[in-house]
């Protein structure tokens, strides 16, 4: 890591995944479908994950390789979650 290249500010960081905590917390809450629910959490939640990836593990100023790597294992959750999503919320 060079000394050139700016740190994130960590605090503002914080802040917004306390508020997105709250957010996935708090939407259980809302008058919605079962399935409305579960889906705002995961959304919440990728957000989540992107900005610790992106500001705490430090992959803004990575190689593009290291995206490609990461991209797989993403996209198996993604598929794992979409097949899984009907037998999650309409199970009796």
């Amino acid at each position: 890591m060079t000394a050139d290249r700016a740190h994130p500010n960590y605090v503002a960081i914080w802040v917004w995944l306390v508020i997105l905590m709250l957010t996935g917390v708090l939407a259980t809450l809302l008058p919605l479908e079962k399935s409305a629910v579960i889906g705002l959490i995961f959304a919440v939640a990728a957000v989540k994950a992107v900005l610790v990836a992106l500001n705490y593990m430090h992959l803004k100023s990575e190689n593009w390789l290291i995206y490609a790597l990461a991209i797989v294992p993403v996209l198996l959750v993604v598929a794992m979650t979409l097949v899984l999503f009907p037998d999650i919320v309409y199970r009796h």
